[in-house]
């Protein structure tokens, strides 16, 4: 069981900063400020982190995985529901990057072990290896212990129970919701399922997640321009239509990169905070602005009388260091805790690349500091 935090959460949304010793709150690109109960009402808190793209390029399957994350771990384990994107399969040796993924198995376990309990499988990659790799994909998730998924489902029933996926977190239930554009591979078959960005699909999701006693309804789209710093026309209307439609947050990924957000107030005065796409968690890419990437951390109360309130959400900048340049290994650097660090870095250069992408990021998805 995860420690079960109590947050006394401002206003202002929290991004990293470029200054060594910075002021890390941003201001809300919103007027409409979220509710902030007062404490004595809360009677459970939870709270939702999120990283993109767990990805393994051909070069990283000659490294230990054991670093990758090891700098974001404590970060992950500490809320109480850590979320990935899992962007290959486990479809057996012989193990491949791109264009056609397909980790070893150990490296899901290894995930696990660095905080998250729940794996995303609908993106763009998960038929890499056909019918028979997403089907080995899912028997090995459904065999690791404190581990759910979702996004994909084998047989029917399978796809009832994880779509929407709720989760209980600390007596907050919580339903995700995870689907794809489309994917590489064409599906020439019914089952197993990926979630794919229709409506009717999406919103029978909601649907049940309502029936279910879901508290907070959470969308992870896999969807967007890749290398493109602000959302598309797609990608509003439809972050539009899913906080119509009872979607309480989103949180997207695919581009590769960060980009804008925002947050969409409704009719009724509900606010829905909409994070476009927040990057890369760690890969192998070096092309200009994949190396940085949020962590995104979404808190959700309930009082004694049920009534539940979407608390201000939160974001971190984090940046993946390729091997050779923080350390001999690739690594998932929090920007908070090395800005400032220069001297640290094997190689200066990747310290620089940081700081400019990290303004290159800010001034082109138009996230303000404060």
């Amino acid at each position: 069981m995860k420690k079960h935090l109590l947050a006394a959460f401002g206003l202002l949304f929290s991004l990293m900063s470029v200054h060594a010793q910075p002021d890390w709150r941003l201001a809300l690109p919103w007027n409409h400020p979220f509710e902030k109960p007062r404490p004595y009402e809360l009677a459970d808190t939870a709270r939702v982190a999120i990283i993109g793209d767990v990805m393994m390029h051909t070069r990283q399957l000659s490294y230990d995985c054991k670093p990758f994350l090891a700098a974001i771990s404590s970060r992950l384990a500490e809320a109480d529901l850590a979320v990935a994107n899992m962007e290959f399969t486990l479809a057996g040796p012989p193990y491949s990057g791109y264009p056609a993924f397909s980790a070893p198995d150990s490296y899901a376990s290894y995930v696990r072990d660095c905080g998250v309990d729940v794996f995303l499988t609908a993106n763009n990659h998960i038929l890499d290896k056909g019918k028979s790799g997403l089907e080995r994909t899912l028997a090995v998730y459904d065999t690791l212990s404190g581990i759910r998924h979702t996004g994909c489902a084998a047989t029917a029933p399978a796809d009832s129970a994880s779509y929407p996926l709720i989760v209980p977190v600390n007596g907050i239930r919580i339903a995700l919701l995870n689907f794809t554009y489309g994917t590489n591979a064409s599906q020439g078959f019914r089952w197993p399922k990926v979630n794919r960005m229709d409506k009717a699909d999406i919103a029978a999701a909601i649907r049940r997640a309502r029936s279910r006693g879901a508290d907070f309804i959470v969308a992870l789209p896999h969807w967007g321009e890749e290398y493109q710093l602000r959302h598309n026309a797609s990608q509003a209307s439809l972050a539009r239509w899913l906080a119509a439609s009872g979607v309480d947050a989103i949180v997207g990924a695919h581009p590769h990169v960060v980009q804008d957000y925002e947050a969409i107030t409704l009719p009724d005065g509900r606010i829905v905070p909409v994070f476009y796409s927040v990057g890369n968690a760690v890969s192998n890419m070096s092309a200009a602005n994949t190396q940085l990437e949020l962590l995104v951390t979404l808190s959700f109360a309930k009082d004694g009388l049920g009534n539940v309130t979407l608390l201000p959400p939160a974001a971190e900048f984090l940046w993946c260091s390729l091997p050779g340049r923080f350390s001999d290994n690739y690594m998932t650097l929090p920007v908070a805790d090395f800005t400032g660090h220069r001297a640290e870095w094997l190689q200066a250069s990747d310290y620089d690349k940081m700081i400019s992408t990290l303004e290159r990021v800010r001034s082109g998805a138009g996230i303000p500091e404060k």
